[in-house]
């Protein structure tokens, strides 16, 4: 069953030999920077007891989890709970897109096929798969415990340090088998990474809504398990080994599944479709839409239960607010302008990066369904290539307004349940359509790539967790005004404290146009990939 495994553990690591080390040194060097930070900027015990005082709303809790050593938040316990949450997220991102990549798309696409041809056990890939990326997360928990640990800040030791890398490299795994058992449901590779990406985006909603309201409800998310680490504070090792324990359990039967169903079937099988096409299949845009209409439903429901898990939170900011002098002193420098309402400014930043991704993954499909040749059959009929990428770019166009829409109602109406002072719909939805422009030049410069150099799509990701990193912890960090400038969201006014800016507005609208024009000509002049 598993003859050949290490020759395939071996292809594998052969075949990201270039992504492999770009995704450990980024996630080693940003962890670096931050703890560096963390220290330059919080020089006394009155400024880091003040940064802690902010961490005890609500809002915050929702966001990075609960505070451990709030009393003497020093440079470890300000690091494991600012940044431990995150960098498990990504981690978990990371996991799923490489184990998706060498299971159901190597069998979606045929390569498993040819390599089954040979004398290699029906569970020698997914064991391959298993061995090479748990491998991988062990070291990246060492490349980040060390790296921690030699950087000599009181507060970082060697025990904790090791811990926090244990932690992202337990997580690694837990998602790793999580995508694993996800492929044995599903019949492609989009539907992995759909079912494996809700799962996680699940697991970070239930965790930050019992952080909030009930602490037992965040024992049922992984990462709730990975905050109560409790790194550089008590340093509980116990989670990591229940996160582990937990990864072998659907790893065992993720063996049991893949030894009983059929190469390229999944247990979850898809409904036969009509004999014939509706008129609206007989166009590209419907028959883009009909082929994403699963990820849009599912998108969907996650951006409104999005915003409904931070709009649950409105209830507790003002009396948090009016029983913390601390907060009032940080936060009442924007005159005229609630506490809430600047909470509600730093909100939208985060829920419109969020709503980014499924206009990007909408656009990028069109990619996949280049690589797989079906857009070359489509074009040998009367469909000009314009016709196609204009159709996929206005659905990505068109969910990104609907997604941020969706989330702002949700984050509404859940906070007018829980408040009775709440802020008009209207300043909600204004203060996130805003960022609309932001998210227009990210899609411009996806479609830049598919048209020029398609090969360089993946690096769309890359700028869009820089932008969240420069964003969201550039007032925390002090980051430099020109980092934040660099990406499109840090251009956008923060409604409704700051003013709003024509000029930037214009700017990112005519930047995202440009992007979107020379990607249609792009991809017009260019050959398709096969």
């Amino acid at each position: 069953m598993l003859q050949h495994t290490g020759k395939l553990f071996l292809f594998i690591l052969r075949r990201e030999r270039i992504r492999l080390p770009i995704w450990l040194l980024a996630l080693l060097f940003i962890t670096i920077l931050t703890a560096n930070a963390f220290t330059d900027l919080y020089q006394t015990e009155n400024e880091r007891q003040a940064i802690a005082e902010t961490m005890k709303n609500p809002a915050m809790i929702a966001m990075v989890g609960p505070g451990f050593g709030l009393d003497n938040y020093t440079a470890g316990p300000m690091m494991a709970h600012q940044m431990l949450l995150f960098t498990a997220i990504v981690v978990g991102i990371m996991s799923i897109l490489l184990t998706t990549y060498h299971t159901r798309a190597d069998e979606e696409e045929g390569r498993l096929e040819l390599v089954r041809s040979h004398p290699v056990g029906r569970l020698a890939n997914i064991g391959a798969a298993i061995f090479a990326f748990s491998g991988v997360f062990v070291g990246l928990a060492l490349l980040i415990g060390f790296g921690l640990a030699t950087l000599q800040i009181d507060s970082i030791d060697l025990q904790g340090s090791l811990l926090y890398g244990t932690a992202l490299g337990a997580t690694g795994i837990f998602f790793t088998a999580v995508t694993l058992l996800s492929a044995q449901f599903m019949e492609s590779a989009r539907g992995t990474v759909g079912l494996s990406i809700s799962i996680l985006l699940l697991s970070y909603l239930v965790r930050a809504i019992g952080d909030v309201r009930n602490e037992m409800l965040s024992w049922l998310s992984p990462f709730g398990w990975v905050v109560r680490t409790e790194v550089y504070v008590s340093n509980q090792w116990w989670p990591v080994l229940l996160l582990l324990g937990f990864s072998i359990v659907l790893i065992v039967f993720s063996f049991v599944l893949q030894s009983v169903r059929d190469l390229e079937s999944g247990l979850i099988p898809s409904k036969l479709g009509r004999t014939s096409a509706s008129r609206f299949l007989k166009g590209p845009l419907g028959l883009a839409l009909r082929l994403q209409r699963t990820s849009i439903i599912a998108w969907t429901i996650g951006t409104f239960v999005l915003g409904a898990s931070y709009g649950s939170v409105f209830g507790d900011l003002e009396s948090f607010f009016s029983e913390n002098e601390t907060i009032r002193q940080l936060l009442s420098a924007v005159k005229g302008k609630s506490l809430t309402e600047q909470f509600l400014s730093m909100l939208m930043s985060v829920i419109s990066m969020i709503c980014t991704i499924p206009p990007l993954l909408f656009i990028l499909k069109m990619k996949g369904e280049e690589k797989a040749n079906r857009v070359e059959h489509f074009i040998s009929h009367a469909v000009s290539r314009t016709r196609v990428i204009v159709s996929y770019l206005f659905i990505a166009l068109f969910f990104s307004a609907f997604m941020l829409i969706v989330s702002i109602f949700g984050l509404w109406l859940s906070a007018a349940s829980v408040t009775e002072e709440i802020i008009s719909f209207s300043t909600m939805a204004t203060a996130g359509i805003v960022y609309l422009p932001a998210i227009a030049v990210l899609i411009g410069i996806t479609i830049f790539f598919i048209g020029f150099a398609p090969k360089f799509t993946s690096f769309i990701w890359l700028y869009l967790g820089y932008s969240f990193f420069v964003v969201y912890l550039g007032g925390i960090m002090k980051l430099p005004e020109w980092l934040k400038a660099l990406s499109p969201f840090g251009h956008i006014p923060q409604l409704p404290v700051e003013e709003f800016d024509a000029l930037s507005i214009t700017v990112l609208l005519c930047l995202a146009m440009v992007g979107m024009c020379f990607g249609v000509i792009g991809y017009n002049k260019r050959d398709l990939q096969g």
